[in-house]
């Protein structure tokens, strides 16, 4: 398997190895903390707002208000991610890694296309993060979220360093 892809007659681009994937995504890890830190605190000043009143009741697990608190988790780091994808190309995991998302064409991928990425890449974490691990046996090492997209990570060269 060679390690440059080539678009349309353009200049080859590095493709985006798992490993420069999985330090992305581990380095992506802290913005999500962050906002599921946020949308928790606003979760937890409802709560108390709705009459929960003492500092040692919680949301109880598994009730409709964790899941509800979940799934706006999620959407929040659905939200980050897409704007992100869709502002320069680069989640702040992607950037020191030099990764930039992109069609098949070279052209920023529309909303649409972006939320399916969201979405596979959730199912392909959940399942053991075997949709990411799946690039290593593809033929144009695309992981689930790329194929379903119809995106593609590259790996962009090094700038120079200029004086």
């Amino acid at each position: 398997m060679a390690g440059r892809e080539s678009g349309d007659g353009a200049q080859a681009k590095a493709r985006a190895l798992v490993g420069w994937r999985m330090l992305a995504l581990a380095y992506d890890a802290l913005p999500a903390l962050a906002l599921w830190m946020l949308v928790s605190a606003l979760f937890t000043l409802g709560y108390t707002f709705l009459g929960h009143h003492d500092v040692h009741q919680n949301i109880r697990p598994f009730s409709l208000l964790a899941w509800l608190l979940w799934l706006a988790c999620w959407l929040a780091s659905g939200a980050y991610a897409i704007a992100s994808w869709r502002g320069g190309g680069q989640t702040l995991g992607m950037r020191p890694w030099r990764l930039r998302l992109a069609t098949v064409d070279g052209s920023a991928p529309g909303w649409r296309a972006l939320a399916i990425r969201y979405a596979v890449g959730t199912v392909s974490l959940l399942a053991a993060g075997l949709g990411f691990w799946w690039a290593w046996f593809d033929r144009d090492a695309l992981a689930w979220h790329d194929r379903a997209s119809g995106t593609r990570l590259q790996r962009l060269p090094k700038r120079p360093r200029g004086g």
